[in-house]
Order: C-alpha cells, then structure tokens, then sequence
C-alpha cells in the first residue's frame, strides 16, 4: 500500500480527506484551481499545486502533483449548471491522457447516485445505471471510461447526498413550497462517513470495485426536511400532496456493509 497519495480537488470533501490521510501517516499532493488558496493546503501539510482541467486541455504542473503518486483520487464534480456549462467527459479525457503517461495505478473516482436516475425501489452496487441529468449522464460515461482503462485499476464511489459543518440540503430547501416527491426516500451521507469509506478502499485495497456511500436509513423527505428545519429553526419547506404510486429509489450501500463495514455518522441532527 502506498502512502503517497495525490487528490485531485481539495475542496468540501478533498481537503478533509487530506487532513485525515496525512494524521494517518501518508503524503499527500492536492491540487486547487485558484492560487490564493495554495497556502490554505500548505498550512493543512498538503503538498499543494495549482492545477485546471477545462475541455480544451489541463493548465497548471500535473506533472508536478503526479510526481511520486501511485493512488490519486479524483474529486471534480461535472460543472453543469447555470451559463458555465461544460463537456465533463472531455475534461476526464484529458487527465485520462495524463495519467498514462505518470506512475498512477490506483484511482478512486468520486461520482454520484445521480447515475441510477429515477430508479424506483431500491438500487445496489449491481443495478444498471438509468441517468436523467446531463451531470448524470457524463458521470457514467467517465466511470466507463476509467473501467475501460487497462493502466491502471479504478474504484468506483457513488455518493448521496453530502451533509456535513455547515452543508445541509434543508437550508437550500427551507420555506420552499409545493416542492414534489415528498413520499420519496433520503439518500445521504455525513462527510465523515464518506472519509470512512475512502480510508477503507485505501487500506483494505478493495480495487476495481464500485461502492454506493449512502447511510442507511432512509425516512421521506417531507417528513425529514419538516424536523431538520425545526431542529435549526427554519421554515420547513412544504411538498404537494402526491399519489403514492411512485414510491422513488432508495440506495443500498450493498458493497461496503457485505464487506462487514458500518457508516459511523446518522443523518438526523
């Protein structure tokens, strides 16, 4: 097992991580895309690296960050709303095309349960991917394009929704109204468990897998965004009233808790 890791995107997630990963003995090379935060991960003991993916090419020293790295772990979510949209495939071509050329043979790329779509009932590890979102749709097509890598060996994450310090959906969702799907289940994961799982793909080396981070415990969001606000004081945002014909998809973290693991952090404040 390698202690020199390299993570590409130090942000909500990354950054966290790295702090973990170096407290557990390992050297770590993150990258951000803005130069003044270079001494924010230097001050966290990160080697830091400015380093930007676009479509048309990757700015910055990816030779540098991959220098001495065997594992990375890529954590740049597709940006796909509003005007700055991008191609998220063509971006991943490019670092794919880079990453041949380094010493990297183990990869854990971050991706989302948005790649099951509108999946009804429960989804597993093994169900097929369906996406409906543009983000959806081009995280599977880059997760096929790692697998399809003989290179090196890819590990799959697929996480729900992330809550952690100060990132809730229910404050982006406060004293909304007539918002639907409300009889569907919660799909989540708090930031310390996705560290959790990350740590054990690292240490148990369970490569070439495709893991789902989600903890299990899955009330409906009408009813779980009405407490989570009066927990904080918000107004609770309100659903329509719907058939409940449609009962919505519910993600089993079916690979993780079979290898005997448990997530350690519950979703109810």
């Amino acid at each position: 097992m390698t202690k020199n890791i390299g993570i590409l995107g130090c942000g909500w997630l990354g950054l966290p991580l790295a702090k973990k990963l170096i407290e557990k003995g390992y050297s770590v090379n993150g990258t951000t895309t803005s130069s003044n935060k270079l001494k924010v991960l230097q001050n966290a003991g990160i080697n830091p690296f400015t380093v930007r993916l676009s479509e048309t090419g990757i700015e910055g020293d990816i030779e540098g960050f991959f220098s001495g790295i065997e594992t990375l772990i890529i954590n740049i979510p597709p940006k796909l709303r509003g005007k700055q949209t991008e191609s998220y495939v063509e971006k991943i071509k490019f670092l794919i095309a880079a990453i041949r050329k380094s010493q990297v043979s183990k990869i854990i790329f971050v991706s989302s349960t948005a790649v099951y779509g509108n999946a009804e009932g429960e989804v597993s590890e093994e169900s097929p991917t369906q996406p409906t979102t543009e983000s959806g749709k081009q995280l599977v097509a880059c997760e096929t394009l790692f697998t399809n890598e003989k290179g090196f060996q890819t590990t799959i994450i697929r996480f729900g929704g992330l809550i952690g310090p100060d990132r809730h959906p229910v404050t982006m969702l406060s004293g909304r109204e007539q918002l639907s799907n409300g009889n569907h289940p919660i799909n989540l994961i708090h930031l310390d468990d996705c560290i959790h799982l990350i740590l054990n793909v690292l240490e148990q080396g369970y490569w070439g897998e495709v893991f789902n981070g989600v903890y299990p415990h899955h009330p409906k969001k009408q009813v779980y965004y009405f407490e989570e606000a009066q927990k904080r004081g918000l107004p609770a945002p309100s659903y329509k009233t719907e058939s409940q014909k449609k009962k919505g998809k519910l993600v089993l973290s079916k690979t993780f808790l079979e290898k005997g693991h448990t997530f350690t952090v519950p979703v109810i404040s």
